[in-house]
């Protein structure tokens, strides 16, 4: 069972477009999305959710009124303002509470409880190219790189259960601790671009990211025919840095159609993105997949 992560760098660069379209092209998968923070793979695949679990991480401090001296020490030692004190009656911000545990140690009526914190969900859907494991961060929640490995944890189990050939993970963009926790252990990383600067300014950062994880990458350059000049430096730069440049995939108005039908890229026409796109995967799957 081979585990490709398809990661970007930055955003908006058509990842989550090429990911999809692997889902369509590969067989025997189980899809994972570990782009936590915004998941959209989703949108295209059109999971039917199987099961569903709450995500539990980190804590956060709980005053229980009935037990509370009022004496105001919590507030007192609290760095982050998470105490609101009004009339006499303290009450900890959820939004604010680091989880640093100073209010609970000093508590003399020892009246504040420390529980995890529900920071989000993780479920195990089908859609219709097979079993995705996906998942929604909460709304200011943190701990998205631990989300991240539960989702690739939870994929791989359900992978042996399978007997799949292939997980395919579609990355979250950037090169913080979710980009880590995606790519670590992984058999390949393959990095989707755009011929801009900030485009080739996020590869090269990920490129040393997959590098100092001893990661194997592949690079593409999604709509290569915007710009000729800095795909072709793209290029150079990622060979240099000991990356295999897979190819090139054409503008094509298609891509956008195809996702106004929620479809794949590959499945919706067998335009020039299409065609591109599934030479990406040909390549991958030799490289990769023997």
């Amino acid at each position: 069972m081979k585990e490709i992560v398809v990661i970007s760098g930055k955003g908006g660069t058509g990842k989550t477009s090429v990911t999809a379209s692997f889902a369509a092209l590969a067989k025997n998968i189980v899809m994972a999305d570990c782009d936590v923070d915004a998941a959209d793979l989703h949108l295209i695949l059109k999971p039917e959710k199987s099961h569903s679990n709450d995500f539990f991480s980190g804590h956060v401090a709980s005053i229980r009124s009935e037990n509370c001296l009022a004496c105001g020490r919590c507030a007192d030692y609290c760095r982050y303002d998470a105490i609101d004190a009004t009339d006499h009656s303290f009450v900890v911000k959820p939004s604010s509470c680091e989880g640093c545990k100073v209010c609970v140690e000093f508590c003399p009526a020892e009246a504040i409880d420390f529980n995890e914190a529900l920071c989000g969900q993780w479920m195990t859907s089908s859609m219709r190219f097979g079993e995705m494991v996906h998942a929604r961060l909460g709304i200011g929640a943190e701990n998205s790189g631990k989300l991240v490995s539960t989702v690739r944890e939870q994929a791989r189990k359900l992978g042996q259960r399978n007997s799949a050939d292939w997980i395919i993970v579609d990355g979250p963009p950037g090169t913080g601790c979710a980009v880590i926790a995606s790519i670590t252990g992984a058999d390949a990383v393959v990095i989707i671009t755009e011929p801009t600067l900030s485009g080739k300014h996020d590869m090269l950062r990920v490129l040393s990211l997959a590098a100092h994880f001893s990661v194997p990458s592949f690079v593409s350059v999604n709509k290569y025919d915007i710009n000729l000049e800095m795909t072709e430096s793209i290029e150079r730069e990622a060979v240099e840095f000991g990356a295999r440049v897979m190819g090139r995939v054409p503008y094509d108005e298609d891509v956008t159609k195809s996702q106004v039908k929620e479809l794949s890229t590959v499945e919706f026409s067998d335009g020039p993105a299409s065609q591109a796109i599934r030479r990406l995967w040909s390549e991958l799957y030799l490289k990769v997949g023997h």
